[in-house]
């Protein structure tokens, strides 16, 4: 099953004995207690536990490890083998991951591919079967490949699939769409969980979506909403990401729910803390301890059936030390079946140290999996004509947030009269591109959010579909970006002025070859350069990737027009 994925070689582990021993303060998460003690391993399992009287008061705190409930690692832009070393560091043991976005690209392929990766690092993956590729209908947008309830029901057989991945389409499990259900059934008569994904569906509509057999929910952003969906019979995935938060909403119900409750990221570039923000932060804030404990490490465990140790006799080794069990505690250092793969302190190579290999990773991209088609953009494409009397539709983006508003302007004159620099100041274009269809034409929107002055910014990571978007403040700098996408197969770019920053991403137009610590270093490129075009967004990168969801209301742009998910058609850009 997923969760006894093989340790192989890539991951730089520090010290593997056969039998060792762990003497510090144990943190029991079955009889909530900490007592000082001695954790025996042998050969990476749990021998037993025994008191200990001999125990400083400065010995490290021994605890489960965290488990991230629902990610997609594809965000990260790290190959899983460089996902897990960065993550470690943070005490996650294991995720439960969705290779929605490199399914979106490359169908069954890409999920193998993310499998065969994953089997290079000593961590715990469990990988579910997309349930949504595309999100939508092709009707809607264009995907790379379609994933049908004949493939989804071919992956939920293999043992390498844990669960059935959220499942995008809360419409068809309203409407009992005859292929959405078999999809669910595919998993249910296996005996997998699956996953939900239901923004803003309450009241009758929750129950009947909690019925069809979807056991969870990630996408809850106000209290009211989350207790609705803990008390419909789901659980309840408290996500603090890079793009979305609901941490600060969410958090009351770990008190009243703490058995219903999960942490998970989503979408993080996770180079700077994962699960062990929010651990860390709930503890800082006063919540209990072991309902914390049981959310973060326990829960996961029990919902997805996997087996990846709590700290009990007979239990994989895999568990954490910490310098305390405060709010401001620090992960000091993390086991993975006996193999320890991360110590504070541990010496890493300088960056300059690790550019040559990387560009060497870089001069191999013929070589990795890959579906781009897209050719360059002119000026003229992306024209958007705006007359006096009509009213503009406009996407409102929010930072931290992947809703977004959905704004009518009337037009008392053509606020587009100058292409370079566009008098309304606060609203700039946005564009998308198909990548995976010859000669498309791009599709241009309207957006207010990102106050984008000087520059522009273009991706290949575009959800979830990934079509190239792209947001600026002059079309001439749109076009330029789009047109350094195209030419990179796959990436990001960041223009201010004279100035431009990049990163290819090779693999899928979704991930780069690079290690974690070299992609972070040029992602605070990309980000310090679109902040310097007069961008004000904290997390502007991530939450344009999301512009294009339509799945996610109220309004989106894909590659086929201007998606209003909450009446589900297109609309006009002006009319």
């Amino acid at each position: 099953m997923c969760g006894s994925q093989n340790t192989l070689r890539k991951m730089k582990t520090i010290e593997h004995k056969p039998n060792s021993i762990y003497k510090g303060h144990v943190v029991d998460v079955v009889k909530h207690e900490i007592f000082d003690g001695a954790i025996h391993v042998s050969k990476g399992i749990i021998s037993h536990i025994e008191r200990c009287a001999d125990v400083t008061a400065n010995a490290p705190y021994y605890l489960p490890g965290f488990i991230d409930s629902h990610v997609h690692i594809e965000s990260s832009m790290m190959l899983p083998s460089e996902f897990a070393q960065v993550v470690t560091r943070f005490g996650t043991i294991g995720v439960v991951a969705d290779p929605h976005e490199i399914a979106n690209v490359l169908g069954v392929e890409g999920v193998d591919f993310m499998i065969r990766m994953s089997r290079e690092a000593d961590f715990n993956f469990c990988f579910g079967a997309p349930s949504c590729v595309p999100s939508c209908n092709g009707d809607i947008e264009t995907s790379g490949a379609v994933l049908t309830s004949r493939e989804i029901d071919e992956l939920m057989g293999r043992d390498d699939i844990g669960l059935l991945s959220e499942m995008m389409n809360f419409p068809g499990v309203l409407n009992a769409d005859e292929e959405v259900m078999r999809k669910i059934d595919s998993a249910l008569r296996r005996g997998k969980p699956v996953d939900g994904h239901a923004p803003g569906v309450v009241g009758e509509a929750r129950l009947r979506y909690a019925a069809a057999g979807i056991s969870t929910d990630h996408e809850c952003s106000t209290i009211d909403e989350g207790r609705e969906c803990i008390e419909s019979g789901m659980n309840l995935l408290i996500r603090e990401g890079s793009a979305a938060r609901n941490y600060e909403a969410l958090s009351p119900l770990i008190r009243d729910y703490p058995d219903r409750i999960m942490f998970c990221t989503d979408d993080s570039h996770a180079l700077k803390g994962h699960i062990n923000s929010i651990v860390f932060r709930a503890l800082k804030e006063g919540y209990d301890l072991w309902s914390v404990l049981q959310a973060a490490c326990v829960n996961p465990q029990r919902h997805y059936h996997l087996q990846w140790g709590i700290l009990q006799p007979g239990d994989p080794a895999t568990f954490i030390a910490t310098d305390s069990l405060q709010g401001d505690a620090k992960v000091t250092a993390t086991y993975v079946r006996g193999i320890e793969v991360f110590r504070l302190g541990s010496q890493q190579l300088p960056i300059q140290a690790q550019m040559q290999p990387a560009e060497r990773q870089m001069a191999m991209t013929d070589k990795y999996p890959n579906r781009f088609t897209a050719q360059p953009v002119t000026a003229d494409e992306i024209r958007l004509e705006l007359k006096a009397g009509e009213t503009a539709h406009i996407i409102t983006a929010t930072d931290g947030s992947l809703l977004t508003g959905h704004d009518k302007v009337w037009i008392s004159g053509n606020p587009m009269d100058d292409v370079r620099h566009y008098p309304w100041n606060e609203v700039q274009k946005i564009v998308v591109l198909n990548r995976y269809t010859e000669h498309a034409r791009p599709v241009t929107g309207l957006i207010r959010g990102f106050n984008i002055t000087n520059g522009a910014m273009a991706a290949s990571v575009a959800h979830d579909c990934h079509n190239i978007v792209a947001i600026g403040s002059s079309d001439e700098y749109i076009v330029r970006a789009i047109n350094r996408i195209v030419e990179l197969q796959g990436g990001i770019v960041a223009l201010s002025g004279n100035e431009q920053a990049e990163l290819a991403l090779p693999i899928a137009g979704l991930m780069s070859p690079l290690n974690g610590h070299v992609i972070g270093q040029r992602c605070q490129e990309l980000l310090d350069i679109i902040h310097r075009a007069g961008c004000t967004m904290q997390s502007p990168l991530i939450t344009m990737n999301f512009m294009c969801l339509p799945v996610i209301p109220s309004l989106k742009l894909t590659d086929k027009g201007l998606w209003d998910a909450d009446i589900w058609q297109f609309t006009n850009c002006h009319s």
